[in-house]
């Protein structure tokens, strides 16, 4: 195989190299390294970031990006395919492999609709045809259908239970080997929750997923977990391959968006004058236009720029990308106005304090004050708009991508399944579960990301911190 490396893969892996970054930075400095150890203690906090953890590690997989090297000539060098796979693909093989020909139902082992047979005497009749992959090892479906998705269900429930039981032993025995007890009053510890960091929260969390995900799995070798689609994939394969474009949408834009806030937010609220003036004057001209409108103008525009000019991509790969690339593009080039709203706000106060003021009659220039002084004490609001930003980008796609000018149809995300089942609800019989199945992860993803935002806005706000000091405080003169 060939490695291949899209804008958006290295983008999403310079984001894990600035948070790797980020996290040794936080570890020098006490007052930050207090700050997360308040969200390390927030059980809410510590369920929710598990839960985006799994959420980051299929993202994570699905952009390593190679193309297969395609079966070799005697006499020829060797030639790698056009399609873009991922290592997700790779490991999902068995449920992309796995197409039907039209819609089935969640665990089936027919098609969803009837269609013309002919039976074995060379008469005709209207049935619901036998799956190509799910169920296909049954020779009697009425007969051995439930047994067989009971047991592998169980079998899966027990692995899965079995794999959990595992973790909270080796978590017992490290905490052990820390602590220098023995491993039962260690784990008497972590299940209780006399731990400074909810452990507790994240073996529950980690020990409710592999629940889930063990009988799903075991499952899918067999059936179609979520059913699929109109032209028979797999709806758990696209669910899955959906979880890396909402992240993308999430981040990326994330990382457009901040360098215009952070720059002119600081320099509005610092400098004042000319230069406030005119920041205003260029966010509040930009909030006077309908951001749906806005986005749409600039969707199409670049869409007929890449449609004009297919020389442009080598593959459908690269095409789709860049039209990722530019959604993430235009969606933060116009939603930086609320941040720097909020940072040019916080500027004007920090300006006013002793330490800036004494920078300032010693001589120091206007660029040194803002990045040493200004800029570290305005971290806190920006990544808690970061983290709160997150969600609302997330359904941002899944709303554009409804209305037909998100991401490349090519690309699956949640948008374009909830788009095609827009059609599908209007047919007879009602196809439901495409329509499920994407709702479900989008609403997982969401309520992690804005559960935790809440743990995240609450240890950062100086007032919630005070008051847990004056708590404490009593406490122990108690």
């Amino acid at each position: 195989m060939m490695p291949l490396l899209l804008w958006t893969d290295a983008l999403v892996f310079l984001l894990v190299a600035c948070g790797i970054g980020a996290g040794f930075y936080i570890r020098r400095r006490e007052y930050l390294l207090a700050s997360w150890r308040r969200v390390g203690e927030s059980r809410a906090g510590m369920v929710s970031l598990t839960v985006l953890t799994a959420f980051i590690a299929v993202g994570l997989l699905d952009s390593l990006h190679y193309r297969p090297r395609l079966d070799a000539v005697d006499g020829q060098p060797a030639e790698y395919g056009t399609e873009a796979r991922s290592a997700l693909d790779a490991l999902l093989n068995p449920l992309k492999a796995s197409s039907e020909k039209t819609y089935s139902a969640p665990l089936a082992a027919h098609l969803y609709a009837k269609e013309t047979v002919e039976l074995p005497d060379g008469s005709r009749a209207r049935e619901f045809p036998r799956l190509a992959y799910g169920g296909a090892h049954l020779t009697d479906v009425d007969a051995e259908w439930g047994g067989d998705v009971a047991w592998r269900a169980l079998r899966g429930f027990a692995l899965a239970a079995l794999t959990a039981l595992t973790l909270a032993a080796l978590a017992a025995q490290a905490a052990a080997r820390r602590w220098r007890i023995g491993w039962r009053a260690a784990w008497r510890r972590i299940w209780r929750g006399e731990t400074r960091f909810a452990w507790n929260a994240v073996l529950l969390t980690c020990g409710l997923l592999l629940l889930l995900a063990g009988p799903v799995v075991s499952l899918a070798g067999g059936y179609h977990v979520f059913g699929t689609d109109k032209v028979g994939q797999d709806v758990l394969y696209l669910t899955l391959k959906s979880v890396r474009t909402a992240l993308v949408i999430g981040t990326i834009t994330t990382l457009v968006m901040l360098p215009f806030a952070l720059a002119l937010g600081i320099a509005a609220g610092y400098l004042g004058g000319w230069v406030d003036d005119i920041i205003q004057y260029i966010y509040t001209t930009l909030n006077s236009i309908p951001g749906v409108l806005l986005i749409a103008a600039s969707v199409l525009m670049v869409q007929v720029a890449i449609d004009t000019h297919p020389d442009w991509f080598a593959t459908a790969a690269h095409r789709a990308d860049a039209r990722l690339l530019a959604l993430c593009l235009i969606l933060g080039v116009t939603s930086w106005t609320g941040l720097c709203r909020l940072l040019r706000a916080e500027t004007l106060k920090l300006r006013e304090i002793e330490y800036v003021q004494a920078a300032q009659a010693f001589g120091v220039s206007a660029a040194r004050i803002m990045a040493r002084h200004i800029l570290p004490n305005v971290m806190h609001i920006v990544l808690i708009t970061v983290v709160m930003d997150f969600s609302g980008l997330v359904l941002a796609e899944a709303v554009l991508s409804y209305i037909g000018i998100g991401v490349d149809p090519n690309t699956i995300s949640f948008g374009t399944m909830i788009n095609t089942a827009r059609l599908e609800r209007a047919r007879e019989p009602v196809v439901w579960w495409s329509l499920v199945a994407a709702f479900v992860f989008m609403f997982a993803l969401v309520l992690a990301a804005n559960l935790f935002s809440d743990a995240v806005r609450d240890a950062f706000n100086p007032r919630l911190a005070g008051r847990r000091t004056a708590g404490s405080g009593q406490e122990q003169a108690a």
